[in-house]
C-alpha cells in the first residue's frame, strides 16, 4: 500500500498499482498548470473530494520495491473522469474489484 500526502492534512492510503496511475494522470494536470478535483470513497464513510493545485506540496510514497506496469485503458478513463467537471474519480481498474 502506497500513500498519496497533499499538503499538511491529506494522507490517503492506495494500492501501489492504483497510486502510480494516478501519479500519471495527476502528474500530467498539473504540469500543465491545470488545477482540478481529485474525489475517492472513504471505506464506509462516503466520499471525500480535494482540490488539487500545483502550489501544494504533492508526495506519492510506494511500499513496493517495483514499478507497476501502466494500463493504458485505465489511464485513458482516468484522465477522462480528470478533465470533466467533476474531477478525478479514483475507480477500478476495468476487469477487477474497486479497492478503494
Amino acid at each position: 500500500m502506497g500513500r498519496l500526502m497533499y499538503g499538511k492534512s491529506i494522507d490517503l492510503t492506495f494500492d501501489d498499482r492504483v497510486l502510480a496511475h494516478l501519479q500519471v494522470v495527476i502528474g500530467a494536470k498539473l504540469r500543465r498548470g491545470e488545477s482540478f478535483y481529485l474525489s475517492w470513497s472513504d471505506p464506509g464513510e462516503g466520499r471525500s473530494t480535494v482540490w488539487l493545485d500545483r502550489s501544494m506540496p504533492l508526495v506519492f510514497r510506494y511500499m513496493g520495491g517495483r514499478t507497476p506496469s501502466l494500463n493504458r485503458e485505465w489511464l485513458e478513463i482516468l484522465t477522462a473522469s480528470a478533465n470533466s467537471s467533476q474531477g478525478l474519480q479514483v475507480t477500478a481498474e476495468p476487469g477487477t474489484v474497486a479497492e478503494r
